[in-house]
C-alpha cells in the first residue's frame, strides 16, 4: 500500500513540529493562492470561482498520493493558457460548453497521467529536453503577458499568438479605456514594488530576511484589497472598468457533468499535451526542492498523484492543475514539512469559498491581469539560449526554434514543436556519431584517439572506436565513414571495431556489420570486434553473424591488437622460412 499511498510513510512520523511547520506554510500559500486562483481562472477564460474550486479537492488528493513534500498543486499560468488555447476554438468563453470543455480537459488529463503512472511511463517526460522545456516556458510566459493586454487596456483584442495580439493592440490604441489603463499601471507598479522592493525595505527596518521575504509574497493580496476598495468607493464599474462580478459562495458540487456536443478528438489531443507539460513542470520543481532537503521524489508515483489531482479537479468543477513553481518555492521557504501543508491550504481555500467570495465582486479584472503579468515574469529566462549557444549548437537550435514557434504560432504549436525538436535533436546527434582511429598509449593497455594523444599504431591493424549504438539512423553513416578510413589506410589487413560505447545493435546495424564483413572479405581484410557488451553479444548470438565473421571477438582492444600483432609476426616469419 505504501507504494501507492506515500502518505502512510510520513503520517507515521507526523508530530507537533511538523504540524506547526505545515500550518504556517499553508497560511502563507493560501494568501498567495487566493489571487492566483482567480487570476489564472481569468487567464483560462473561466469564471473566477472555477479557480477556487481547482484549489481545494486537488490539493487534498495530491497530499495523499504525491511524493513531494513541498510541491504546491493548483492552477498555474502555463496550463491555464494551454487550456484557453485548446478550448477557445471550440466554444465561446462564458458559455456552458466552454466550462464543460475545461472540466473535460481536467478529467482526460488526469486519466492520462494516472494510466502513465500505473504503467510506469514516467520516463516519457525525458523526451522533452531541458533546453526545450525552458524555451517553451519562456515563450509561453511571453504569450501570457501579451494575452493580458486586453484586460490591461480595457479593449477587446484578437489573436492567439504574440504577433496577432500585438497587431490587434496597435490597432486599438485610439480605443484604450483610460480609467482601466490607469488602474492597471497602478496595480503593476504596486505589485512590482512589493515583489522587488518590500523585502529590502523590511530588512532595512530590522526584520529578519526570511520573514521579510514571506511578507513580500503577500503583495498580490494587498493589491487585490486596495484596488477592490478603490473600485467600491469610486464606483469604477460605472466608469467602464471591468470587475469580476458576483462570485457564488459555497463549495462546489461533486460529480462529473454530462459532456454534450464536445469536440472529443481535439480536446483529447490537447489533454495529452497538457498532461505532458504539466508533469514535466511539476517534476522539475519537485526534484529541485527535494534535492535541497536530501530526499527523492518518484516520477511514476507523481504521475498518479497529479492524475488523481486532475480527476479531483474535474469532479469538483475545476480545470487542469499541476505543481506551480512560485507557490512551491514559497511553500518550501515557509517551512512545509510534509504534503499535509497542501491539505491545510485546501482548508484555507474552502473557508475562502464559503465566506469571502462576496467580497470578490468589486475586484477589477485589470488587477488580476497585472497579477498574472508579475507572476509569469519570473518564468521568462533567456539565459538558457546563451548557455546552449556556448555549449551545444544543436541544443540552441532546438531551444530557439521552440521559443519562436511558441511566440509566433501559439502554445499548442510550441508544445508540438518542442516534442518534435527534442526527438529531432536526439536523432541528429546519434545519426552522425563520433568515430575515432585509436592507438595504444605507451606503457599502458589504454587506447585513445590518434588525433588527441601520442599513441602507438600498426600499419596492418586499423583500430576504430565507434562512440554510439548502431541503429537505423546511423548505420549507413558508420559504413561510409569506415570506407573512407580504409581508403586512407591501404595496407590494412585487420579492422578492429572497439565497441566500448555500443549499447545496442538493431537489425539495421546488424545488416551493416554483415555488409562490412562481406566487403572486407573480398579485399582480404579481416573484421574483428572488441569489448562487446554482454547484452549486445546476446543479440549477435541470435543471428548467424558470429559464424560468418572473418575475424574474432576479443575481450579487450589490448588483447585484440597484441593477439593480431603476434599472429602477423608469426605469419611473416613462416613466409620467410624461419619456422
Amino acid at each position: 500500500m505504501r507504494d501507492y499511498l506515500p502518505c502512510l510513510d510520513w503520517l507515521k512520523q507526523y508530530d507537533k513540529p511538523a504540524f506547526m511547520g505545515d500550518m504556517l506554510a499553508a497560511v502563507i500559500v493560501t494568501i498567495m493562492l487566493i489571487p492566483q486562483s482567480l487570476a489564472y481562472a481569468l487567464l483560462a477564460g473561466l469564471p473566477a470561482e472555477v479557480g477556487i474550486y481547482a484549489s481545494i479537492l486537488p490539493l487534498i488528493v495530491y497530499a495523499i498520493f504525491g511524493t513531494s513534500r513541498s510541491l504546491s498543486v493548483g492552477p498555474v499560468a502555463v496550463v491555464s493558457i494551454m487550456t484557453a488555447s485548446a478550448i477557445s476554438g471550440i466554444a465561446e468563453p462564458g458559455t456552458a460548453a466552454y466550462l464543460q470543455s475545461a472540466i473535460f480537459l481536467a478529467l482526460i488529463s488526469g486519466l492520462f497521467m494516472l494510466a502513465m503512472g500505473i504503467l510506469k511511463l514516467g520516463f516519457l517526460a525525458n523526451f522533452l529536453s531541458h533546453p526545450v522545456v525552458a524555451a517553451f516556458i519562456t515563450g509561453s510566459a511571453i504569450v501570457i503577458i501579451f494575452s493580458q493586454l486586453d484586460h490591461l487596456m480595457g479593449v477587446e483584442l484578437a489573436g492567439g499568438n504574440v504577433i496577432a495580439i500585438l497587431a490587434s493592440a496597435l490597432g486599438a490604441i485610439d480605443r484604450i479605456h483610460m480609467p482601466t489603463l490607469a488602474l492597471s499601471l497602478f496595480a503593476l507598479g504596486f505589485l512590482f514594488g512589493t515583489r522587488y522592493g518590500l523585502k529590502p525595505l523590511l530588512e532595512k527596518f530590522g526584520m529578519a530576511p526570511k520573514t521579510a521575504s514571506l511578507l513580500a509574497k503577500t503583495g498580490p493580496v494587498l493589491g487585490v484589497v486596495i484596488t477592490s476598495l478603490l473600485a467600491y468607493y469610486y464606483h469604477l464599474d460605472e466608469q467602464g472598468v471591468a470587475l469580476v462580478g458576483q462570485v457564488p459562495a459555497g463549495l462546489p458540487a461533486i460529480g462529473i457533468p454530462a459532456f454534450e456536443q464536445l469536440a472529443w478528438k481535439e480536446l483529447t489531443i490537447a489533454a495529452l499535451f497538457i498532461s505532458l507539460i504539466g508533469f514535466v513542470e511539476s517534476v522539475s520543481v519537485g526534484q529541485t526542492l527535494a534535492a535541497k532537503r536530501k530526499y527523492k521524489i518518484h516520477p511514476n508515483q507523481e504521475l498518479i498523484g497529479l492524475g488523481g489531482a486532475n480527476i479531483a479537479s474535474a469532479v469538483s468543477g475545476g480545470y487542469p492543475v499541476t505543481g506551480g513553481f512560485a507557490r512551491s518555492v514559497v511553500n518550501f521557504e515557509a517551512g512545509a514539512v510534509t504534503p499535509a501543508a497542501g491539505a491545510f491550504t485546501a482548508i484555507g481555500m474552502m473557508i475562502t469559498a464559503l465566506f469571502f467570495t462576496p467580497y470578490i465582486a468589486f475586484l477589477p479584472k485589470a488587477t488580476l491581469a497585472a497579477t498574472i503579468v508579475v507572476a509569469v515574469m519570473s518564468l521568462v529566462d533567456f539565459s538558457i539560449l546563451a548557455k546552449t549557444f556556448r555549449y551545444s549548437r544543436t541544443d540552441f537550435f532546438a531551444a530557439i526554434s521552440t521559443l519562436l514557434a511558441t511566440v509566433a504560432f501559439g502554445i499548442e504549436a510550441g508544445v508540438m514543436f518542442g516534442v518534435l525538436s527534442s526527438l529531432a535533436m536526439h536523432l541528429y546527434k546519434t545519426s552522425k556519431p563520433h568515430i575515432a582511429v585509436v592507438g595504444e598509449v605507451p606503457g599502458t593497455e589504454h587506447f585513445r584517439n590518434v588525433d588527441r594523444h601520442h599513441v602507438i599504431t600498426q600499419t596492418e591493424i586499423l583500430s576504430v572506436r565507434i562512440d554510439e549504438s548502431l541503429y537505423f539512423a546511423n548505420a549507413a553513416y558508420i559504413e561510409e565513414q569506415l570506407e573512407e578510413l580504409l581508403a586512407t589506410h591501404p595496407d590494412v589487413e585487420h579492422l578492429v571495431l572497439q565497441c566500448t560505447a555500443v549499447n545496442e545493435i538493431d537489425i539495421s546495424g546488424l545488416e551493416v556489420l554483415q555488409s562490412i564483413n562481406d566487403d572486407l572479405a573480398l579485399r582480404n581484410i579481416q573484421l574483428h570486434l572488441s569489448e562487446v557488451k554482454g547484452p549486445v553479444m546476446d543479440v549477435l548470438k541470435r543471428s548467424d553473424f558470429i559464424d560468418k565473421l572473418t575475424g574474432d571477438i576479443y575481450l579487450s582492444q589490448h588483447q585484440a591488437v597484441h593477439g593480431l600483432s603476434r599472429r602477423q609476426n608469426w605469419q611473416e616469419e613462416a613466409s620467410t622460412g624461419y619456422l
